[in-house]
């Protein structure tokens, strides 16, 4: 097994207001020497935005504002911006989030040439219905039948008239076009799926009622091992590597004492990252410390964010949705361990 080096709680809340129910999930950018954090603040009554720290090195915090670096604006995003992921694309950041509006939970972007000052581009993924979806996905006849078992979830006895979007999270670009197209990840529960566009233009609702009836070509992933068996989720963005796409992501297990939130890790075909080559059969690290186990939400390590210093691969990642905590890798190791088990289906598409 890879062998995994916990440095502890990173960031906590301040005090401040804006994040007095928590800090987790932060999105990584690394600049020089120093490490852009875009974390998620909450304030109390479950209110999100993204705050801003910066570090010196992997794990020196030298500057952290007071205020939130992005609010909600606009209704889509009312009730909270959470769990940002962040890359830059040519001379483009793309900064990735979930908007919350108080019932439904999707993936929304915003880009920005100097990052400082992002311009919201709006929700990007599906404007569908749940309803819609399954009618969709279902008619290919193909499809992981877990994904239509999410019925109580958006049908909740309490409200079994209140129409309930498709919620698709975890957004999350690779660092580079593939092919001259954009390439992102995202999150139907409950495997991963991937899209590959020339422009954003092209993503319509009409491109998406083609999607969803080629639904089984554009999953990446779906759980296969114990520890990933209620589902799987994207984590951070894809570290190229001369063997393919590292990924880490989340899995989620159900268990006698809740569910439980690892991360784990996979190998993507470099030129065709909808095909995976290999994955841990074992988490990359699951809760064990108090800090892990016992928060907002219980049991839980949610990877967002890496930076690569030398060998070295920082994970940083939400521990029980409360604090911001950072793991470390070897990185050659890791890869080396992932090449040691390799996916027998190679992903038969």
């Amino acid at each position: 097994m890879i062998e995994v080096k916990k440095t502890g709680v990173l960031l906590a809340p301040s005090g401040l207001e804006f994040e007095n129910e928590g800090v987790l999930n932060p999105g990584i950018l690394r600049d020089g020497d120093c490490v852009h954090i875009f974390y998620r603040a909450v304030r109390n009554g479950n209110f999100s935005s993204i705050g801003y720290c910066k570090l010196d090195g992997p794990l020196t915090v030298a500057e952290r504002w007071d205020k939130p670096f992005m609010v909600p604006e606009f209704d889509y995003e009312s009730q909270g911006i959470e769990d940002a992921r962040i890359v830059k694309i040519d001379d483009l950041f793309y900064m990735t989030y979930t908007g919350y509006d108080g019932t439904n939970a999707r993936g929304a972007l915003a880009t920005s040439k100097n990052l400082w000052h992002l311009e919201k581009q709006g929700i990007i993924v599906p404007p569908i219905t749940y309803s819609e979806f399954v009618y969709l996905a279902e008619s290919t006849g193909k499809v992981n039948e877990n994904y239509y078992r999410n019925h109580k979830f958006y049908y909740q006895d309490a409200d079994p008239e209140k129409k309930m979007m498709l919620w698709d999270k975890n957004v999350i670009f690779f660092p580079r076009k593939i092919n001259d197209k954009l390439v992102f990840l995202h999150r139907i529960r409950p495997g991963i799926q991937i899209v590959s566009v020339h422009n954003l233009k092209e993503i319509t609702r009409e491109f998406w009622e083609n999607y969803f009836l080629n639904m089984q070509e554009n999953i990446v992933m779906d759980p296969i091992f114990p520890h990933e068996s209620s589902y799987i989720g994207g984590g951070c963005p894809p570290i190229e590597t001369e063997h393919g796409w590292l990924l880490i992501y989340h899995g989620v297990e159900e268990t006698i004492r809740g569910r439980v939130y690892s991360a784990c890790a996979a190998l993507l075909d470099l030129n065709d990252p909808s095909k995976e080559i290999a994955r841990l059969p074992y988490p990359l690290f699951s809760p064990e410390y108090e800090w892990e186990l016992i928060g907002e939400v219980n049991n839980v390590c949610f990877p967002t964010g890496t930076a690569l210093f030398g060998n070295t691969l920082f994970i940083y990642y939400g521990a029980a949705d409360s604090l911001i905590a950072c793991a470390s890798v070897n990185l050659p190791d890791l890869v080396d361990e992932l090449l040691t088990n390799t996916s027998k289906m190679n992903n038969e598409k």
